[in-house]
């Protein structure tokens, strides 16, 4: 059934083109045009006056169409060559289980010339005002979670770059806002214009290649600062792994996460050792603090004093943290690229449907908070009883398992795997402990007879 047949509505373009001349703004789609195909493309002829001609041009696999368009007899005077409004999609239709989540994702988006990439979601945009925000802009775009619409400036004698995007939030359904509205600018260079149109799905090399830094379109981390770059370093080292040993995104998580920990072996064991010393100066710290109660500078003067004599820095104890806290960034990243990467979506693994959704069996979760308890009893062994440290190496597993229960699958497929691999660096260090503690003490003999000898 085609959409021209009675009771089908069609569907709504994805673009709209108006042109400003003069004083007068032509819609694009208000006009007759004739159609001439080629081998790569297709062109539109306008049959008024003043003549439009818009040619499309495909590349082959990139998502990527060239635009290019032309007005006859426009005047060369730069205060009067015009612009073309090109009106964004004013949503993006979901394919996704959760379309909920989707809609939450809906933004547009833009990147300054001169400065980073600018993100507004649909939610933060109010029905009843006009944001307007001024370029230079290299591109502009429409995305959900997974999806794309992005308008490119190409660096060209025609091209200019779009000089305003002007939004406004529509009409909300509940909490959800599934609609907003924006136009982008671009100033007329001699009665031309053009633009390089990618619609398509935000996999990271499909972006990069189209250039601009578009790859940046999905702002990890929001206004988090410093997780963009980050995140972006995991997944180059992610993508290269896979394109490299040529296995599946579930098997590129495993050697992932094996390989962090082995890259911070050296300082994870530096750090657990620092740990150790920390266990053995605490009788020492203990009767220092008591002796100095009532003089806190004598007290610090005696502490730094007692840090000296055993080879150790007051930053010993941050020190001794970072075994819990080094994996951290790694996994933070990771949170942010299995939220907006399209390169695990619909990814199976062993018994896991989709390395980008959580575990519908929640093995994953439970089997990681199992490998993180593991790892911390090893780690107390032959410790000094620290009634504190005890309850954090209950705690911590159970919470960290509730706080990745509904996570990606694949999240929680990372973290259990360098919990894993801290397995044998953890027991060896223990191993460690348990030599420099000592044997421990023999009980006292039984006494014989019915008194003991004096």
């Amino acid at each position: 059934m085609s959409a021209s047949e009675p009771g089908v509505r069609a569907a709504p373009p994805l673009l709209r083109y108006r042109l400003v001349l003069d004083a007068d703004t032509v819609a694009l789609d208000s006009i007759p045009f004739r159609v001439v195909r080629a081998d790569d493309g297709i062109a539109f002829t306008s049959t008024t006056t003043p003549q439009i001609t818009v040619r499309y041009r495909f590349v082959p696999g990139a998502f990527l169409t060239h635009v290019r368009g032309e007005v006859a007899a426009a005047p060369a005077d730069s205060l009067r060559a015009g612009a073309l409004l090109v009106d964004l999609p004013t949503g993006l239709r979901s394919q996704e289980a959760d379309a909920v989540e989707d809609t939450r994702h809906l933004a547009y988006g833009y990147k300054l010339t001169q400065s980073g990439v600018k993100s507004v979601a649909f939610d933060k945009l109010d029905p009843t005002l006009v944001r307007t925000d001024s370029g230079p802009m290299t591109w502009v775009s429409t995305r959900n979670k997974y999806f794309l619409v992005a308008l490119l400036a190409p660096p060209s004698p025609e091209s200019a770059p779009f000089s305003a995007l002007r939004m406004q939030g529509g009409t909300r359904v509940g909490k959800l806002a599934p609609v907003g509205y924006a136009t982008a600018v671009q100033p007329l260079r001699g009665g031309r214009f053009a633009l390089d149109l990618y619609a398509g799905p935000q996999s990271w090399e499909q972006l990069r290649a189209a250039g601009h830094e578009l790859e940046n379109v999905n702002p990890y981390g929001g206004w988090i600062p410093g997780v963009q770059p980050f995140a972006t370093i995991c997944m180059r080292v992610l993508l290269w792994i896979k394109q490299t040993l040529n296995v599946s995104y579930g098997w590129v998580l495993v050697i992932f996460g094996i390989a962090v920990r082995l890259l911070l072996w050296p300082l994870n064991q530096s750090a657990m050792r620092s740990s150790l010393k920390m266990q053995r100066l605490q009788p020492e710290l203990q009767e220092v603090q008591k002796r100095y109660k009532s003089d806190p500078d004598k007290q610090r003067e005696a502490i730094i004093k007692l840090y000296q004599q055993h080879g150790m820095s007051p930053l010993s104890p941050i020190m001794g943290c970072l075994p819990m806290l080094l994996p951290m960034p790694v996994l933070f990243a990771l949170f942010f690229v299995f939220q907006n990467t399209i390169e695990f979506r619909g990814v199976p693994f062993l018994w896991l449907p989709d390395l980008s959704l959580k575990d519908p069996f929640y093995i994953m979760p439970i089997f990681m908070g199992i490998s993180m308890f593991v790892l911390s009893w090893i780690g107390m062994r032959a410790a000094p009883p620290n009634p504190q440290t005890k309850m954090m190496s209950y705690m911590m597993p159970a919470v960290m398992t509730l706080v990745l229960l509904n996570f990606a699958s694949g999240l929680n497929l990372y973290y259990a795997v360098q919990n894993i691999a801290a397995l044998p660096q953890q027991w060896l260090l223990t191993r460690e402990r348990m030599k420099a503690a000592g044997p421990a003490p023999a009980p006292p003999a039984p006494l014989r007879g019915r008194r003991a000898a004096t």
